[in-house]
């Protein structure tokens, strides 16, 4: 009884995780915008060396990233669609998606969060549990936070959002 006990509380934790990971990536996601934004759009356009080559090039892997681990998730058909077109347009298609990405998680269950969903694809094949794959993007989404702000500073941005985890936690949650 006590070792079912443990495993409902380790499932609900995971579950609770998750949600508040999903959502922090938003909120973190939306606050990079907010203060790019701020920022003049050829800056954000300028060819730096980087894995990506502009602000607005990362941002769109970023997505692209997001984009695919939903669909593997939700179980729809999985591609990467890149997003063209102005840099509004991708900044507003990124935090849309973020948001969507946040809202699709909260409404999964505990079954669908702990689930395994197989992956065949022509880069790897996995059979993790959903939750892994959530936390992959969130990961992924992070380090390329970090690489973004990293390309703002060469660029003379000395003013970056604070959008760690714990700050979140503290004082992003709405």
């Amino acid at each position: 009884m006590q070792q079912a006990t443990t495993a409902a509380i380790t499932e609900t934790a995971i579950v609770s995780l998750m949600k508040n990971y999903a959502n922090y990536n938003f909120w973190a996601n939306k606050t990079l915008v907010n203060w790019l934004r701020t920022k003049p759009q050829n800056l954000l356009e300028q060819e730096m060396p980087s894995s990506f080559s502009s602000i607005k090039k990362t941002i769109s892997h970023i997505l692209e990233c997001q984009q695919y681990w939903l669909s593997i998730i939700q179980k729809s058909e999985a591609t990467f669609e890149g997003v063209g077109g102005s840099l509004d347009v991708v900044l507003d298609t990124f935090v849309k998606q973020s948001e969507e990405f946040a809202a699709f998680v909260d409404t999964m269950t505990a079954e669908e969060v702990t689930n395994p969903t197989l992956i065949t694809s022509q880069w790897f094949q996995c059979d993790f549990a959903n939750f892994e794959y959530v936390m992959q993007v969130m990961n992924h989404s992070t380090y390329h936070r970090g690489q973004i702000t990293s390309i703002g500073r060469q660029l003379g941005f000395t003013d970056a959002p604070m959008t760690d985890y714990n700050f979140y936690n503290i004082h992003g949650k709405a």
